[in-house]
């Protein structure tokens, strides 16, 4: 995806370094300042390492010299993790300070020390000497908990470092430190003397995948997108997510409604929806908001527009069974390409994926109607309801400022009678269907109306309809809607 924000201010974007990852570059409007110190911060187990190695490979990849200076983790050590991330080292100079555990050779005795056998000074002249014959154009430093412990002391510990960012500020040389937190104190003087800070984070949730987060503590002269923006560890690197911001995304696009294939139920919309705007299709379980939503996606990919369904609950089979029992046409829609499921699990990906997910398909794959079945599933992904809000009203905003049609369903807690739902965002919709049960004469029937349409008038009525394979005298669909209730 492209980034459309610009970074204002001193440099521009094509000045800068890239980071190796798209997803940082793009929460920094380009990349780090070029020539400058940074400190690059988490708990073990967080990816410093990994981003370290992409930082350098886009190096490497450019034709620069790149060296990583290596004081906790061995040569050995980094090739098995550039391995299994599907990774070369060959243009990556590794200056190993860690001594081989199982033989010594005493003509690397002077080179070759663990860092709490040699004296600070001396730690420091190696680097230096070897920075001095290779004249890199990026450093990655790895890591200063060994520093710290050499230093022994607050002040030598912040002497030490002013003296190696004094040293490369007169080389054209971009730096990056990696600090695991291993100290009990925050060094906040750290925060002082580098030129910007990017912390990662590691939390266990009490059920699935752990989730791994991002944020920009500073950057000097460099305008970034703020906050915590999530991240996974995949094969070949850490896979950015920048925080959705829906005002930095707009484009025209034709106002007009969408047909749903249903005459019945285009004249309770008032016409169909419009682009640009959602629906929030609400009832209890199995009153057939999933099949209206289909129904939905269905005429619009006849109409020859890419449609992406998110199955949060169902999974594909049963997602089939259900439109071969309607008489839905799902297997053409699907085999042209222009109807696609994404199964989702909750428990496994992270919000900020899912909005990266949407973006790709939105941005790239061209898809013009969005279905999230169901935000219940969708709730099970965040640790807080508050946070469900705040991010879903980003993602709508950013699918209506494109003109992408979306639907979204929730299930109430409740069959017949007095129903509940597990949150309210029917503030956030632009349009709300409402499906319930009743009964009548002993038979348990189906109700729909339309709630709310900000977009246009719509029919007040509320009307029985049916969900089957049988003839309808409105269109194909297996949604039929009949009179009024």
């Amino acid at each position: 995806m492209t980034d459309q924000k610009k970074a204002p201010g001193p440099g521009l974007a094509s000045d800068r370094t890239s980071t190796g990852s798209v997803g940082l570059d793009n929460i920094l409007g380009g990349g780090f300042d070029p020539e400058r110190l940074y400190l690059l911060e988490g708990r073990p187990g967080t990816g410093k390492t990994t981003l370290a190695l992409q930082f350098l490979m886009e190096g490497a990849r450019r034709g620069e010299t790149v060296l990583y200076v290596a004081l906790s983790e061995s040569e050995q050590e980094l090739r098995i993790v550039a391995e299994r991330h599907g990774w070369n080292l060959d243009g990556v100079t590794v200056f190993e300070l860690v001594p081989p555990e199982t033989t010594l050779d005493p003509e690397r005795e002077l080179t070759v020390l663990h860092p709490a056998e040699m004296e600070l000074s001396e730690t420091t002249r190696l680097v230096i000497d070897k920075i001095t014959e290779l004249n890199p154009s990026r450093v990655v430093f790895d890591s200063l908990s060994e520093v710290r412990l050499l230093a022994q002391s607050p002040l030598r510990y912040r002497r030490q470092i002013l003296a190696l960012k004094h040293f490369f500020s007169g080389r054209k040389c971009t730096v990056i430190l990696l600090d695991d937190l291993s100290s009990s104190q925050n060094d906040l003087q750290l925060h002082s003397i580098a030129h910007g800070v990017v912390l990662l984070e590691q939390t266990a949730i009490d059920y699935g995948a752990e989730r791994r987060r991002l944020r920009v503590v500073k950057m000097r002269g460099i305008r970034f997108r703020g906050g915590f923006h999530d991240f996974s560890i995949k094969r070949g690197g850490l896979e950015i997510y920048p925080r959705l911001v829906a005002a930095e995304h707009h484009k025209t696009f034709p106002i007009e409604t969408t047909s749903s294939g249903n005459a019945a139920l285009d004249h309770l919309l008032g016409g169909g929806l419009e682009r640009g705007t959602n629906a929030l299709l609400i009832g209890g379980a199995g009153v057939g908001k999933s099949s209206l939503a289909l129904t939905y996606a269905l005429a619009t990919a006849q109409r020859g527009e890419h449609v992406v369904i998110y199955a949060f609950d169902e999974g594909l089979g049963t997602i089939d069974a259900r439109s071969r029992a309607l008489g839905l046409p799902l297997e053409d829609a699907v085999a042209s390409g222009l109807l696609r499921f994404q199964q989702i699990d909750p428990a496994e990906m992270s919000p900020g994926e899912f909005a990266h997910l949407v973006r790709k398909d939105v941005e790239e794959n061209h898809a013009r109607m969005i279905v999230i079945d169901s935000l219940n599933g969708y709730l099970n992904a965040m640790p807080d309801e508050r946070f469900l809000i705040l991010q879903m009203h980003e993602l709508l905003s950013y699918l209506g400022q494109l003109g992408v049609l979306t639907i979204m369903i929730l299930a109430q807690h409740g069959l017949v009678g007095q129903t509940q739902s597990p949150l309210d965002i029917s503030y956030l919709s632009d349009s709300v269907l409402m499906l319930r049960y009743f009964e009548a004469r002993g038979v348990v029937r189906r109700a729909v109306s339309v709630v709310k349409k900000r977009s246009g008038a719509h029919e007040h009525t509320i009307r029985e309809y049916k969900l089957g394979n049988g003839p309808s005298s409105d269109s194909w669909l297996a949604l039929g809607l009949h009179r009024p209730i």
